[in-house]
């Protein structure tokens, strides 16, 4: 598919399929064009005095230069807001086109509130596109899109850069799900290290892995613990951005990166333990916010780092009972080998401090916990800077991602007491998401702001959801992309 902007009067637009968003408070589009005005005020009407209860289809006759007209309406979908809508439709036109074999879609935002949605419409026409298929023998064979963005002439210049950025973002969310689709046996620890080495050198940035022998003489306890049941040793992944100009603060960003999760030998049940091959969507997010910084060329200081290993009940695995010492010199006792995600981590924060961040956001499909609390479409936030977790969920609300501020509730530190060593690694029957979090903030560096996200919800689907498909979503990482561009806006001093 390939995307532009063009500033013809819809009057010379040749399509195949034309699309319109009406809105009851915002006009996106103008048409000088009698018959589209007609069709377009008809159907307006239609979706007010609500006689129309879906999308409009339209047909021309075969000599007009634009053949289909699809009419969306925002006030059909009241779940969500008109920049979302946008992206929902922009998905939507694209099932239209495939379905009648339509190449040449033009989008129409020309008017002058029109073109700041140039960036939605990108970004749910590249998202929408999306398929995971290379393992099919059969694959649908779609027709080769040709999608125009129509802007007034003098909005051209603001929409093209509007339509780069977000074609950077979405292009490598969509690589993330890429690897997050792939099968355990595919995506393990040492490929996921190439993988990091391959955006390093593709986006101009600075990677170091370290492998099991460095781990263990650095004293990365929780990697080494979790990754010791596995025939693919654990890594470190570290990805480093340096802006131009010295930069006043320093953001690193820490993901999970299971490959695949059993449970070790807390193992888990069967049905439905595939999925478990996403466990290192944090990780997958952090690497592909890591590409698009490298991109974008934001002014901020960002290290991504990604503790990955694979959970497996071998003959080395470590018990339930087992302790370690993290980096930081606390010991934990491992009551429950599926709560792995929180041991590996517990090195990514530590190596966060060593790289010398100001400011640390963790990102990981970290509980059940927070799905039954939220659902699958909003993930948890927490952290020891209050400053730093309202500006992810304000740089989430910028691009569709949500996150739900949950407490750090301080009696419920109780519950990660054991006789044995200083921490637990889990808590007791209620409030897993919290308690997790708490285990966490253990294991952040002295001085540093802390933000943690758990994104066990939103981070696979099992069905179609706004401008998804089944299967991975790339949740997070759209947030951390506009948290990185516009973290000096959010911390001035």
């Amino acid at each position: 598919m390939k995307l532009n902007v063009v500033t013809q009067p819809p009057s010379r637009i040749k399509a195949d399929l034309a699309v319109a968003v009406l809105d009851p408070g915002v006009t996106l589009f103008t048409v000088d064009e009698p018959e589209l005005r007609h069709v377009l005020q008809a159907a307006q009407r239609n979706f007010q005095e609500e006689r129309q209860k879906r999308e409009v289809f339209h047909s021309f006759p075969e000599q007009s230069p634009i053949r289909n007209l699809l009419i969306f309406s925002t006030t059909l979908s009241k779940n969500y807001n008109i920049w979302e809508n946008v992206k929902i439709f922009a998905a939507k036109s694209l099932g239209y086109a495939r379905g009648y074999y339509l190449g040449r879609i033009a989008f129409f935002l020309s008017s002058p509130d029109g073109a700041a949605f140039v960036g939605k419409a990108t970004e749910g026409f590249l998202l929408g596109s999306y398929r995971f298929d290379k393992y099919k023998k059969n694959k649908t064979k779609d027709p080769e899109l040709l999608v125009s963005i129509v802007v007034r002439p003098e909005d051209k210049t603001a929409s093209d850069e509007r339509l780069h950025r977000y074609s950077v973002v979405a292009q490598e969310a969509n690589r993330g799900r890429d690897i997050v689709n792939e099968p355990g046996a595919v995506m393990y620890p040492e490929a996921l290290a190439r993988v990091a080495k391959r955006v390093a050198s593709q986006n101009r940035l600075k990677c170091t892995v370290l492998d099991e022998k460095q781990l263990e003489k650095q004293g990365y306890g929780g990697l080494i613990a979790v990754g010791k049941g596995s025939v693919h040793p654990p890594r470190m992944i570290v990805l480093r951005y340096e802006p131009r100009r010295k930069s006043r603060h320093h953001l690193a960003l820490v993901g999970k990166g299971i490959t695949f999760d059993t449970g070790g030998i807390s193992l888990k049940p069967p049905e439905g333990m595939f999925t478990m091959k996403g466990d290192m969507a944090g990780g997958a997010a952090v690497i592909y916010t890591m590409a698009a910084i490298g991109q974008l060329k934001p002014s901020l200081r960002v290290t991504g780092i990604v503790p990955t290993a694979e959970n497996f009940p071998g003959n080395h695995a470590q018990r339930p009972g087992d302790i370690f010492i993290a980096k930081n010199g606390k010991s934990v006792m491992v009551d429950n080998t599926d709560a792995e995600g929180r041991l590996v981590l517990t090195d990514g924060l530590a190596r966060a401090g060593e790289e010398g961040a100001t400011h640390v956001v963790d990102i990981a499909t970290l509980t059940g916990a927070v799905v039954r609390a939220l659902g699958e479409a909003v993930a948890g936030v927490m952290g020891n800077d209050r400053h730093l977790v309202q500006a992810v969920i304000r740089s989430g609300e910028n691009h569709g991602e949500v996150f739900w501020e949950l407490p750090l509730v301080e009696e419920y530190k109780e519950t990660l007491k054991t006789p044995y060593a200083d921490l637990n690694n889990v808590g007791g029957k209620h409030a897993g998401a919290i308690t997790a979090g708490l285990f966490l903030r253990e294991f952040v560096p002295e001085g540093l702001s802390w933000a943690h996200l758990d994104i066990a919800g939103p981070y696979l689907l099992e069905k179609a959801w706004k401008y998804y498909g089944e299967g991975a979503t790339g949740f997070g990482l759209k947030t951390m992309v506009d948290l990185c561009r516009r973290f000096e806006e959010y911390f001035p001093e």
